[in-house]
């Protein structure tokens, strides 16, 4: 744990990892809590607004109850569970329980389509899956093409042919439940990449990976644990965002997590829960910012008093810390990191300036540095490739299956993130781009992340993609998809004036000299914008043309 009234040197120089032989997630956020009274673990928002509260005695009752249900079903050491839910007490429960029986869990989004499901339940030869009643269907219409597929759980109180229902397994169940001793290094989840060079690759993580993310929260979040310390996200649980950057760290220190499942993420709704329930502490990701800055004055209609919002999966720039400074009444503190390698690169404004437009520096624990091909470490301000020094607890063990792509992602000792960046003097980090994102135009290397942040302070721009769209004479031209903002009337006026912004705040060869207005832009589950997918759709514009 963290302590807060030292420098950044100070913390990141007397940082020491304690990572113990034995450990068992399921054990740690849950278990090691139940004999301190009714100790509050979870507050679950239901779409009807009934509030229902768990304590960590009635977690580790629960969780026991189905860990019997589970070994009744011939589920246990290594098998591979599948996890169908949305952000909701079962979902926790299912982790829980894998980890105290030995299986390794796999976090799947509900927004999957059956390709997506049948794809990762393959590679990984899930033996058993939990999901609910809307998602059942999917499950359903791919088991025949699932051969390892034997059990299937279904939440709620409806019973179904041929499935188990989640909640009477659980009644079965004995409340006494001894875990299986793992190691720190034992298997404990596979999380599937997005895909973005390839089909998705499971990375594999252990049970330590926990121990691991913590001071990657810790740090953000302004020396996380405080007291009255309340967290939320609207992430799904899906996500190593959602449950390694929020559930599994607040449970790990006994603090109380707020949890609604929200089909869609509304921003003024957002404002309401905070305020409500007294959420002192949140990871949002850059989407959801930009959306809730859009909201008009929500002081004047909500009460809330954060402590700590950190931020991850794009580049924040000036316009939202400084929307975050007046209106949430802080500094949203960045953070980097990836499905194979979490959390390694953040900002802590309690002991570090932060520099609008920086990922921040190295979370203490961890060695990264920006390297060439070769992997050595470039000079100060050179961009390179960002990469993480083995052995880490937060690293991912391997590609489930797939021992080619995992040698690939290392050079030596160098763990390869696949993003561009440069480090200053200082420490800091500055995003370039993914690699496979990088725009070549007319010899220029040019990385979408700075005029993106430019484009924000267009006050014409709501949401903005830039990509390198292909061209005869420069390889490729800087192109932006425009979400314009509500009052705004788009056209060739409002786009020359956008390229002339650019043009005099950036250098004149990052302009986007085509800017196209569209209604949305393809996203992620998880809200990262799905860069590749316009990248393809304007190839294949230019190539019938």
């Amino acid at each position: 744990m963290l302590t807060p009234g030292m420098t950044y040197d100070e913390v990141y120089n007397s940082f020491q990892w304690h990572i113990p032989e034995y450990y068992n997630i399921g054990v740690d956020i849950c278990d090691k809590w139940a004999g301190r009274g009714k100790r509050l673990a979870l507050i679950y928002v239901e779409e009807s607004g009934r509030v229902v509260n768990y304590t960590f005695r009635d977690l580790k009752n629960l969780s026991n109850q189905l860990a019997n249900g589970l070994r009744a079903a011939n589920i246990g050491l290594g098998d591979r569970l599948g996890i169908l839910l949305p952000q909701c007490p079962e979902t926790a429960l299912s982790h829980i329980a894998a980890y105290k029986v030995g299986a390794v869990a796999i976090p799947l989004f509900t927004l999957f389509g059956t390709d997506a499901l049948e794809y990762r339940l393959s590679n990984s030869e899930a033996r058993a899956i939990v999901t609910d009643a809307a998602n059942l269907p999917k499950i359903m219409e791919i088991r025949d093409r699932l051969p390892a597929l034997q059990t299937i759980l279904v939440t709620g109180s409806r019973q179904y042919e041929d499935v188990q229902n989640f909640w009477r397994l659980i009644e079965k169940g004995s409340p006494d439940f001894q875990p299986v001793n793992s190691g720190a290094d034992d298997p404990a989840l596979i999380i599937y990449t997005s895909g973005t060079t390839g089909p998705p690759k499971g990375a594999l993580h252990a049970h330590r990976t926990l121990l691991g993310h913590l001071p990657g929260v810790e740090f953000p979040h302004n020396f996380f644990p405080r007291e009255n310390d309340l967290f939320w996200t609207p992430a799904d649980w899906a996500w190593i965002g959602g449950l390694i950057d929020v559930l599994f760290p607040s449970w790990h220190h006994g603090i109380p997590v707020l949890a609604h499942r929200a089909k869609k993420f509304d921003p003024e709704e957002a404002f309401h829960l905070i305020a409500k329930y007294h959420v002192r502490n949140a990871f949002m990701p850059p989407t959801a910012l930009k959306l809730m800055r859009q909201v008009p004055d929500p002081q004047s209609r909500h009460s809330y008093h954060m402590r700590s919002i950190g931020s991850g999966g794009e580049t924040l720039g000036e316009e939202l810390l400084d929307w975050g400074r007046e209106v949430m009444g802080l500094t949203i503190n960045e953070f980097y990191g990836q499905t194979e390698c979490n959390l390694i690169v953040g900002c802590c404004a309690d002991v570090m300036e932060i520099r609008p437009g920086s990922m921040g520096r190295a979370i203490p624990g961890h060695v990264v540095d920006v390297i060439d091909a070769k992997g050595r470490p470039v000079p100060q301000g050179t961009v390179g490739e960002i990469a993480v020094q083995r052995p880490d607890p937060v690293m991912f063990l391997e590609y489930w299956g797939n021992p080619e792509a995992t040698r690939k992602k290392f050079i030596g000792d160098w763990l390869l993130t696949g993003d561009l960046a440069r480090k200053d003097a200082d420490g800091y980090f500055w995003f370039n781009g993914r690699t496979d994102d990088v725009i070549t135009s007319a010899g220029y290397r040019i990385g979408p992340a700075e005029i993106e942040d430019c484009l924000m302070k267009h006050p014409a721009v709501a949401m903005v993609a830039v990509i390198g769209s292909p061209d005869e004479v420069r390889t490729e031209i800087v192109k932006a998809f425009i979400v314009p903002k509500a009052d705004v009337t788009p056209g060739p006026k409002v786009a020359e004036d956008i390229k002339t912004f650019v043009k005099t705040r950036l250098a004149a060869h990052e302009y986007p000299r085509e800017i196209e207005f569209v209604n949305e832009l393809p996203l992620t589950a998880t809200g990262k914008i799905m860069r590749r997918e316009l990248k393809k759709l304007e190839i294949d514009r230019k190539s019938n043309t």
